[in-house]
């Protein structure tokens, strides 16, 4: 995926909202969404040369809507042609005709898309597959080139998910009270995740993509203009920003990893950590205490620390105890012994990783943890063992060297 043009940012900005208008009129999900791919794809290739329509947003309702009507037209004669057609409504009854669509103006929109995408029908992947295109606006390729998956697998992981929610019955509404607080957390999850693969990629040649953590950003600053009471929105928002300020000074020329200890914090974008900083502040004073606020106070920690010796660990101790006791994660804990080894010491940090040995949701991060603890202890020959094994477990090329050499160093 490379650098988004002004035009390809316009387009994921209109795409939630042009959906949401077909899907208001037509119904389908499924096909309106196909249907606002090829708008998008249309005004991608025209608006370039011919220059951006005085209204956007009801350019693409027009041509999405037209591209619609073919779409259910065409599902309407195939049914016809599968089934006895007297039992069937004729065309113009399926595509429902009506009034033109309007504009939707001021309304938006994108929060009810968002829990339609993160329908708990769907897997994860499935989840974030969707949103990206449905919410974000991004083809099925630039997707798959994201996950570094070949463009059929997306494309029919696109298709599965559209498909499961169109069998759950699904509509285009606000889901009932009683559900919207776990729905919603499921779509902060979704998003979390999407922000997670592009700043550490999970395999590939490349720590990260931008575009990916620049696009979860943008997707939660819109959930926020919707929600600026919601706490965890807020906590989730700062931690992300305060997490991608260090993105400049985590590789260096040739892409090597630098660990956050050695980072170069000139480079650290303060802009982002001001505002970062202001806003979990901000949450932490006046909402509900939830995980994504924790996170972020704890990166805000970091960030503040003009030298990595100045780093607050107890502080980052006391905040991950808090941590703890809200959220059920391995990564959470394993975070937490890197703190205990750096404000009390490695041999009480290896003790906290104990209880991780059986957990199977593990990966190649618990020997790396327990490889920098070893290190720090002075046991080189067990750290250089962990180091290698972690090294040959991650899938991330750029992990892995930097696992190696490590290890090559010890």
């Amino acid at each position: 995926m490379g650098r988004s043009t002004g035009f390809e940012l316009l387009l994921r900005e209109q795409a939630p909202q042009v959906l949401s208008a077909l899907v208001r009129h037509y119904g389908h999900f499924d096909l309106a969404e196909e249907a606002v791919q090829e708008a998008l794809l249309a005004a991608a290739q025209q608006w370039p040369t011919e220059g951006v329509p005085d209204n956007p947003r009801g350019w693409l309702i027009r041509v999405g809507s037209r591209r619609l009507t073919d779409l259910l037209r065409s599902e309407s004669a195939r049914r016809r042609r599968e089934e006895n057609a007297a039992q069937l409504a004729a065309p113009e009854e399926f595509v429902a005709s009506g009034p033109e669509i309007d504009d939707p103006g001021g309304r938006d929109d994108t929060l009810t898309l968002l829990f339609l995408c993160c329908h708990p029908a769907l897997s994860a992947a499935s989840q974030i597959a969707l949103t990206l295109r449905a919410v974000g606006g991004l083809t099925t390729a630039q997707i798959a080139a994201a996950f570094l998956v070949p463009e059929a697998t997306m494309a029919q992981r696109i298709s599965r998910a559209k498909r499961s929610i169109k069998q759950a019955g699904s509509s285009f509404e606000m889901p009932p009270e009683a559900e919207r607080d776990e729905r919603m957390g499921a779509v902060l999850h979704v998003l979390y995740l999407i922000f997670n693969e592009g700043y550490t990629a999970s395999s590939g040649t490349s720590l990260h993509s931008a575009e990916l953590t620049t696009e979860a950003i943008r997707l939660v600053r819109g959930v926020r203009k919707l929600l600026p009471d919601d706490g965890e929105v807020a906590g989730l928002l700062a931690l992300m920003l305060l997490t991608d300020a260090r993105r400049a000074a985590r590789t260096g020329a040739d892409g090597t990893l630098i660990p956050l200890a050695e980072q170069d914090r000139s480079k650290w974008n303060r802009a982002a950590i001001v505002e970062g900083e202001a806003m979990v502040s901000d949450a932490l004073s006046r909402t509900q205490l939830g995980p994504y606020q924790v996170q972020a106070a704890i990166a805000a920690v970091h960030d503040t620390a003009e030298r990595a010796d100045d780093t607050d660990w107890r502080q980052i101790v006391a905040l991950y105890d808090v941590l703890e006791q809200l959220v059920d994660n391995p990564m959470v804990k394993l975070n937490h012994a890197v703190a205990v080894g750096m404000a009390v010491g490695p041999k009480e940090g290896l003790a906290v990783l104990e209880p991780l040995e059986s957990d199977d949701r593990m990966n190649h991060r618990l020997e790396a943890v327990r490889a920098h603890l070893l290190e720090m202890s002075g046991d080189t020959s067990a750290a250089r063992e962990s180091y290698l094994l972690a090294a040959r477990r991650t899938t991330s090329m750029p992990e892995r060297n930097y696992l190696q050499s490590k290890a090559d160093r010890l």
